[in-house]
């Protein structure tokens, strides 16, 4: 998604998008750790190449808050699973990435709003790309 944003000259859109696939890794990996730890083993399987096109910032905006719901609903999922077969350690572990997700939500959730906000007005659309480039840098 940063690439489409690139394309388009919204640096700052780019920007946020390649330190969320970042943190996303990072997530991947506290998963990846926690199964070898158990004693499980991972098998990584292909996934879905991701839509990288979109008619306009507001289109990708939508897709990244829907995505962020759709995750935070396979995490409820693995919590309800863990529950049923009581296995509180991976209950517990799974508590972090459900109070992540309440976090994330809500980042794609106000992105999308200003997006909404500043409709077609290309001024507010690089004024937000501006702030949104500072991400990482507070």
């Amino acid at each position: 998604m940063a690439a489409y944003f690139e394309s388009t000259n919204l640096s700052g859109f780019a920007r946020w998008m390649e330190l969320q696939a970042e943190e996303e890794k990072q997530h991947a990996m506290k998963l990846y750790h926690y199964i070898v730890e158990r004693g499980g083993r991972v098998v990584l399987d292909t996934i879905q190449k991701p839509q990288t096109e979109w008619k306009s910032p507001l289109d990708a905006f939508e897709a990244v808050y829907a995505h962020e719901q759709h995750v935070t609903s396979l995490i409820y999922n693995l919590a309800d699973i863990a529950r049923q077969e009581k296995d509180y350690a991976t209950e517990v572990m799974l508590h972090w990435f459900i109070k992540e997700q309440v976090e994330e939500e809500a980042n794609a959730s106000s992105i999308l709003e200003h997006i909404k906000m500043v409709k077609d007005s290309v001024n507010g659309i690089l004024q937000y790309d501006k702030i949104l480039g500072k991400r990482g840098s507070e």
